[in-house]
């Protein structure tokens, strides 16, 4: 008895503290979420170096692009060897693209840029997201939209963090020293999170639920190449892909769209952007949260019902608050896709490599930060009116509403089939 009791209390002795968990992967989202004040550096990068404004902002290109694709190719291997070595290697590979960004830009060579913070950085990114993405969707059956929406709020408040340090450290102590320091930051916030890091002992999920809580049984167990042979996984994709799409899109138009539309000035539409941005990070812990009372299929489907209205509304709106108002609320159905699809993926594919999972649904995300920009672009030019691009953006979510209905005719009749299988059972 002494010796089960010894194993009891050894047990309980290994079981982490969950919400710290939490906070580790906030730690990792943070500082990897920085990338998205890269353009804090754009003017001090031209003044100093001569650079064209178009070739300073190719390095953040690169950067997502490789955060998309380490997020599709690595996933198996945060799923092979934990959350702990994958945070490593996404400490590592961020940490040295940022010192490698100090070395190129004292050496002023804009290649070595690219690879330094756009390939190297862009790898740590993508291994960073995901890692303690997954690692959260296990630690809390009870309440994955939550735990995953605060980690990947962390992702979309890193920017307002970020963007007064940079400016303030590149003023002092120059570029290349600010990169150096930022490197070192954000490698040691980095590998104390992943040290913490750990996947949930066997039998926690049980045991959880045995504790009196409600977690619902996962539809399914599947391994991410049985996974991408469903229509569910495509279903997936292209909500997020038409969700990302419209999102980036209005980011990128936001301000100038905002003083043709509704007579903003060019000082307001920028504080109306930085406040998108608040939301943007709102949105994804607070609609992950509802997510978790509602479902997540309820809650996507009211995403795209509230940008229909949204986009086909604002180009008929003068009232300048008005038209802020909806911008915002489309900010937060942004953020909250982003927010809400681990834990979708957990409901309908298990947790068994949710990260690999994750990584391949996130190329939807790659392919929306080449597509959004360049459309709302293009369509201005040819209608020569942002409206043209709003309605169009529109009816996207009209697609978009569709999937969300019938991926959920798909989930009801998985669930019957589990139900038949159990009572035969």
């Amino acid at each position: 008895m002494t010796r089960g009791g010894k194993r009891v209390s050894e047990h309980v002795k290994k079981t982490k503290n969950r919400w710290l968990i939490a906070l580790a992967a906030v730690g990792i989202h943070i500082s990897i979420g920085s990338v998205y004040a890269w353009s804090v550096f754009t003017n001090p990068l031209h003044d100093q170096f001569g650079w064209g404004l178009s070739s300073i902002s190719l390095t953040f290109s690169i950067a997502i692009l490789f955060l998309g694709l380490s997020a599709a190719f690595m996933g198996h291997f945060v799923e092979k060897y934990g959350p702990k070595i994958s945070g490593i290697v996404s400490a590592s590979f961020f940490g040295v693209g940022m010192i490698g960004s100090g070395f190129a830009t004292a050496i002023e060579s804009l290649w070595l840029l690219y690879v330094c913070y756009g390939v190297l950085g862009g790898i740590g990114l993508g291994v960073g997201y995901i890692t303690p993405v997954s690692t959260l969707v296990k630690w809390f059956p009870d309440r994955r939209g939550l735990a995953t929406g605060l980690a990947i709020m962390g992702f979309g408040f890193a920017a307002m963090i970020a963007s007064p340090i940079m400016g303030s450290l590149i003023d002092s102590v120059g570029i290349s020293s600010t990169f150096y320091t930022l490197g070192a930051v954000y490698f040691a916030i980095m590998i104390c999170a992943a040290l913490y890091l750990e996947r949930p002992p066997e039998g926690y999920m049980s045991e959880f639920a045995a504790g009196g809580t409600n977690v619902k049984p996962d539809l399914a167990q599947l391994t991410a190449n049985e996974a991408v042979k469903t229509r569910r996984f495509w279903f997936l994709w292209v909500m997020l892909f038409i969700n990302v799409t419209c999102g980036i899109a209005i980011l990128a138009v936001a301000s100038p769209m905002a003083q043709e539309l509704a007579g903003l000035s060019a000082a307001a539409a920028a504080t109306m952007v930085g406040v998108m941005g608040v939301f943007n990070g709102l949105g994804r812990i607070g609609w992950a949260t509802v997510s978790d009372y509602i479902g997540r299929p309820a809650v996507y489907t009211t995403f795209f019902a509230i940008q229909i209205g949204a986009f086909f509304i604002l180009p008929s709106i003068t009232a300048a608050i008005v038209f802020q108002v909806i911008l915002i609320l489309i900010m937060t159905c942004y953020g909250g896709g982003f927010a809400s699809i681990p834990a979708y993926i957990g409901d309908i594919f298990g947790t068994k490599q949710l990260g690999a999972i994750h990584g391949y649904i996130l190329t939807a995300w790659a392919a929306a930060g080449l597509v959004g920009p360049t459309v709302a672009s293009w369509i201005r030019e040819t209608t020569d009116s942002y409206a043209g691009t709003l309605y169009i953006f529109g009816a996207m979510f009209i697609v978009a509403l569709i999937v969300s209905l019938v991926i959920r005719i798909d989930i009801k009749k998985l669930k019957e089939a589990n139900n038949s299988k159990q009572l035969a059972s």
